[in-house]
């Protein structure tokens, strides 16, 4: 038997944004229920950079990954959101009108049932997974000695490490983690680098100076008794090859996204991304809202911060659907104390 949950909205993705969202939909008594693919909240803030620092969160000259999302969730408990970790949107049907939207979601993992009049789509890039050097028998050094995420940095304190990749997170990783470990060696096929300048500027001074090593050149075959991961063989450009000891390989070479589903549910897209407007950040299917990375328009950034202004003007919207008799009167939380109540903090 499974289980039917009435709501008045979904929001498919806890990622930071799907987590804002819940606050402004709160302030204006909507309640919403998550449904997230992953096994906790965060999204990629969460899963893959938790202890990486951020630094244009508004307010935080920096703030964790992980920080900012228990600031989040913080900042929400007193609207009580229900959480569904583990679960996959398998389908979303329209059951509605476009001036009365409603709509059914069904999840795969558990075969929950969702009717609600909204839905918001916060789904970052849809799911996502790492994409993996071509290197023989990689996988027998997975979760030992291959890791593709940094979600304890502690981990790798004492460790020799080698970090493979030239963007913003190999470069991040290499500034983060050489402190901590015993050596630190940075390797990619050119000496160019598609990170922030003055993050590759702080890498080749800790070269300079001797505090780590940076190799031009590709892996081609790792060496250790499975799982123990001993060092990597390198091949240069000239074709000659050299092996760096290590114990921790950290590839990062960006992540394959795949929207699933999404693609099936009837919404116009353009490159795996969903169009919406900017006064509401609606989709072609009234109802349907798409907050977060996983829309597009005009001007698009890919911004934390974006998608929190995103989420709030979602919501105005979505008052109209869930209270269509209830004309909306826009305050502020500083000076309502209506508003105040609902967040238990009015005197």
């Amino acid at each position: 038997m499974t289980d039917h949950i009435e709501t008045d909205v979904v929001i498919i993705g806890a990622g930071p944004v799907g987590l804002f969202a819940v606050f402004e939909l709160g302030l204006l008594d909507i309640k919403c229920h998550l449904i997230d693919i992953l096994p906790k909240v965060g999204g990629q803030c969460a899963e893959l950079y938790p202890e990486k620092p951020i630094y244009d969160i508004p307010g935080f000259p920096m703030v964790t990954g992980q920080g900012l999302v228990d600031n989040l969730m913080a900042q929400i408990e007193p609207f009580h959101p229900t959480f569904h970790l583990n679960e996959m949107v398998e389908s979303l049907e329209s059951i509605g009108t476009p001036e009365a939207p409603l709509f059914r979601v069904r999840t795969s993992e558990n075969g929950t049932t969702f009717t609600c009049k909204a839905v918001i789509i916060a789904a970052g890039g849809g799911s996502f997974q790492p994409k993996k050097p071509p290197i023989e028998n990689i996988e027998a050094y997975e979760g030992t000695g291959v890791y593709y995420a940094v979600r304890k940095m502690e981990m790798f304190r004492n460790k020799k490490v080698l970090i493979v990749g030239g963007g913003d997170s190999a470069l991040d990783w290499t500034v983060n983690l050489q402190p901590i470990a015993k050596r630190l060696t940075l390797l990619h096929r050119r000496d160019a680098f598609r990170a922030a300048p003055h993050t590759v500027e702080k890498m080749r001074s800790l070269v300079a100076s001797g505090d780590m090593d940076l190799h031009l050149g590709q892996v081609t075959s790792l060496k250790g008794e499975e799982p123990v991961l001993e060092g990597a063989v390198i091949r240069k450009d000239d074709g000659s090859e050299f092996t760096v000891d290590c114990d921790v390989m950290l590839p990062f070479f960006g992540l394959t996204m795949k929207l699933g589903p999404i693609a099936d549910w009837g919404l116009n897209l353009h490159e795996n991304l969903i169009p919406v407007d900017t006064e509401k950040f609606e989709t072609n299917v009234p109802g349907i809202f798409a907050i977060g990375d996983i829309n597009t328009y005009p001007g698009k950034l890919k911004l934390i911060l974006s998608g929190f202004h995103e989420g709030a003007l979602a919501a105005q919207k979505v008052h109209r659907y869930v209270y269509p008799e209830k004309k909306l009167l826009f305050q502020y939380t500083t000076s309502s104390t209506s508003l105040q109540k609902k967040l238990g903090v009015a005197a």
